[in-house]
């Protein structure tokens, strides 16, 4: 078999070639058959040569590892995860099942985000104006109601505290539970026509058998996450002592643990922010950029701008590569723009189970006592050394 291919190319099929003649040379005696299989492929560019050479700079013992192992290809889930910790602890069996039907929202979500462009899901959903004051989008509208529908059909739920609902809905009946759960269906909406990242944000807490809506500071959260929708599906979660993330495998419909033990590093170098916005700031903050721009900081870097205007894929690079999200208040937003309940307070938690920091600028985001479903604060996150520098300067 001849196929014309570039070299890059011809190495990257070379070397899927040689697994399957591994899983072949294994059934029929081992690698030595390796030899005479390869002689009958031929790839213009050179994959043979490096398939080739592979074969002689690996043993026997590591080619049949490498390639027909089944423990090499088993991958933790989320799933996996889960069930572990509830067989660990037992009252954990009611995440399990939270946990197993937000997973099954975010694929939901996931697929019609891939495909919003060719089955008429983009634009404005021509219903008017959310309780935000925000048009909403299709997506915005379905997402909503997905997220609703499978974290309902847990059976856990009591309140589900949403972006797109003026109040939170009560759970009732067969499905009620003792659970609430807060979120931001379809963070960064205005973002899908043009195809840019755009995720699902989610808090967890206890309701104790409230009858009204419980308020509750971030600090009682028991679990939280966002779901990014990217190149890739990407799930974060916390239960309060560390950062797992899991990539959603399309083949399969599992979360794969693909980011574990998150830590964010005590310091970057990326700040992320709406700089439009800058003119309305306090004049603090002018001082501050003008100082880490120009690499005279404490770190003395130069720090860079990156603004993607959704916080699930601003924050997921905050978290992996350091640095700091702020959305302060301003002349427009004198409370501060974002949501505490379902945007503020499961990012803080998820960064501060990481080893980073977010406040108000006043306070600990997380020892807010909230006043309302939809209630908005300022916000300066990430690293835990460049929060504290940013601080410093209000």
């Amino acid at each position: 078999l001849e196929v014309p291919m570039s070299k890059s190319t011809s190495v990257v099929m070379a070397l899927a070639a040689l697994a399957l003649l591994a899983v072949c040379a294994s059934a029929a005696g081992g690698v030595s058959s390796y030899a005479g299989s390869l002689s009958g492929l031929r790839l213009r560019g050179g994959g043979t040569a490096v398939a080739e050479k592979i074969v002689r700079t690996l043993s026997v013992e590591q080619l049949n590892t490498m390639v027909v192992s089944k423990k090499n290809r088993m991958k933790e889930t989320l799933n996996d995860y889960m069930r572990g910790l509830a067989i660990d602890n037992p009252e954990m069996r009611d995440l399990e099942a939270i946990f197993s039907g937000i997973q099954s929202a975010c694929r939901s979500i996931s697929d019609m985000v891939s495909k919003a462009g060719v089955q008429d899901l983009t634009g404005l959903a021509g219903t008017g104006e959310n309780i935000q004051g925000e048009e909403q989008k299709k997506l915005d509208i379905l997402s909503n109601d997905v997220f609703k529908d499978k974290l309902t059909k847990t059976g856990c739920m009591a309140f589900l505290g949403s972006e797109e609902e003026d109040d939170a809905v009560h759970v009732k009946g067969r499905y009620g539970g003792d659970y609430v759960a807060v979120f931001d269906p379809l963070d960064g909406s205005s973002n899908i026509d043009a195809a840019i990242s755009v995720g699902t944000i989610f808090g967890i807490y206890r309701a104790h058998g409230s009858k009204t809506f419980p308020l509750v500071k971030g600090d009682d959260q028991i679990a939280a996450g966002y779901c990014m929708y990217s190149t890739a599906t990407i799930l974060m979660i916390t239960l309060g002592n560390s950062v797992q993330g899991f990539t959603l495998d399309h083949s399969s419909g599992d979360f794969v643990l693909t980011h574990p033990d998150v830590r964010m590093p005590s310091r970057g170098k990326i700040y992320s922010c709406n700089q439009g916005n800058a003119p309305a700031w306090p004049a603090g903050l002018t001082k501050y950029f003008n100082t880490v721009t120009h690499g005279e900081g404490q770190s003395k870097t130069k720090y860079s701008l990156r603004y993607i205007g959704s916080m699930v894929g601003d924050m997921h690079r905050t978290l992996l590569y350091g640095g700091l999200f702020l959305y302060p208040e301003d002349a427009k937003n004198k409370s501060g723009k974002l949501r505490l309940l379902y945007e503020a307070n499961p990012m803080a938690m998820l960064a501060e189970a990481a080893g980073g920091k977010a406040t108000t600028g006043k306070e600990r985001v997380l020892a807010l006592q909230p006043t309302g479903l939809h209630q908005r604060v300022p916000i300066y996150i990430g690293s835990s050394e460049d929060v504290d520098e940013v601080v410093s300067y209000l």
